[in-house]
């Protein structure tokens, strides 16, 4: 078995997170490239660490890269319409209905009340 069949599961949670490669060269494994946040950092070792002997298997240059400075401007945002309510912009923009308390935080300089939108308003989502 190689070290790429013994790291599957490594290999599997790094997919779509990971921007590098686990190639295996001079023995070891060697993980290379970069993630979006430290999350998926620790997520990925965490993952390798499920094999008791990694440390003698993995070689790893994981680095946390920041998103673009433009990442910031292009905050996802959402229009209220007739009808609205935050619960249920929370339930469908963030998948819990109970997460509108955070869509009220970040758009107190508009809303003094969570129950008191408007159609029209545009508010920032978190």
């Amino acid at each position: 078995m190689g070290l790429r069949d013994k790291y599957a599961y490594a290999i599997q949670t790094a997919k779509g997170k990971f921007d590098g490669s686990a190639q295996e060269k001079d023995g070891k494994l060697n993980f290379a490239g970069t993630v979006k946040s430290e999350a998926d950092a620790n997520e990925i070792w965490n993952a390798i660490k499920t094999i008791p002997d990694w440390r003698t298997d993995i070689v790893a240059d994981i680095k946390v890269v920041a998103p673009a400075a433009g990442a910031a401007a292009a905050a996802k945002t959402y229009t209220v319409k007739s009808g609205d309510t935050l619960s249920a912009i929370a339930k469908a923009q963030l998948g819990d209905a109970g997460a509108y308390m955070k869509i009220f935080d970040v758009n107190k300089d508009q809303l003094s009340d969570p129950n008191k939108i408007k159609p029209g308003q545009v508010l920032r989502l978190p």
